[in-house]
């Protein structure tokens, strides 16, 4: 809402978002066109309510696929940063035949910040989704080897319903601090100053997740599994640790409370090519023109 939809509003255009609205206790924005929908409800109908006279149809869940009405316009499939085979071969082959998959200019891009926290050395955070192909058991096994050493974790982000026992009894025992769902302009402000962000996905991804790019953007350094080693690695902003080593993960994090020097070191590197390649309002416009030649829409911007 605040990036995409904002973008192309601010070019001229008309959005309807269908979207579970009171579910998350979010407002959109005016002058969206809103349709509220129960969470895990009726997802044909709402869409044909939202698609009628559209140009373009954008879908952030790929399962939304298999909900499409019969009558639709063009469909986008913002794969934001799922891994391939975590939208299953059906989805995929679908998404391959009918639509166009939106991936790397509005996937990789974030809103970096202008001058992000000081960097700290009490806890460590992961922004996104939790699901077990992202890590989360990893997570939990590493909040409590974090919590002798006296640094908690943050996660920040809605779950999977099938881990959301195990999040649950982890937070009841004190191993970690799970907020669920927040929007994501807030998520990123919990983020800063933060000793690490925590990216244990448990396979490789096409393109740097976006939870390290926010992390980047926040000026935090990243302990991430080889699924976001390029974009880390050239960036020189954190370590990145073997598939599924919660060992190796620990002493990453260890490792850079013990360096002060080097961890706001990292922090800069990071906050440095995030300003410099993902910062997304230097990326908006170039969303909007892709959106536009895919709809068959030719706009011009009012002088």
């Amino acid at each position: 809402m605040h990036r995409q939809i904002r973008a192309l509003l601010d070019a001229g255009h008309e959005v309807t978002y269908v979207a579970p609205f009171t579910h998350f206790n979010v407002t959109p924005i005016p002058p969206i066109t809103a349709v509220d929908v129960r969470r895990g409800g009726r997802a044909r109908t709402a869409l044909r309510r939202g698609v009628k006279d559209a140009d373009l149809l954008i879908l952030h869940e790929a399962e939304l696929l298999l909900a499409l009405p019969y009558r639709h316009p063009p469909v986008v499939l913002d794969v934001r940063d799922e891994p391939r085979s975590a939208l299953g071969r059906r989805l995929v082959a679908r998404a391959g035949r009918l639509h166009r998959v939106l991936e790397p200019a509005a996937a990789e891009a974030t809103q970096v910040a202008d001058s992000p926290l000081p960097v700290g050395d009490t806890r460590v955070v992961h922004l996104g989704r939790l699901t077990t192909a992202k890590g989360v058991n990893e997570l939990i096994e590493l909040a409590g080897r974090l919590a002798p050493h006296g640094i908690r974790l943050d996660l920040i982000g809605a779950a999977d319903r099938e881990v959301r026992p195990i999040l649950r009894d982890a937070q009841r025992v004190g191993l970690l601090d799970w907020f669920g769902y927040v929007p994501n302009r807030h998520a990123l402000r919990m983020a800063e100053g933060a000793l690490a962000g925590l990216c244990l996905w448990r396979e490789p991804s096409s393109r740097p997740p976006t939870k390290v790019l926010d992390y980047m953007g926040r000026g935090v350094p990243v302990v991430t599994t080889p699924a976001a080693a390029a974009v880390v690695e050239e960036a020189g902003c954190g370590a990145v640790v073997p598939y599924g080593d919660v060992e190796a993960a620990l002493g990453a994090v260890l490792d850079l409370r013990e360096d002060p020097v080097r961890r706001t070191a990292l922090a800069a590197n990071g906050h440095a090519l995030a300003r410099l390649r993902h910062h997304w309002p230097d990326q908006a416009a170039s969303f909007t023109a892709r959106l536009e030649s895919w709809a068959g829409v030719a706009h011009e911007l009012a002088v």
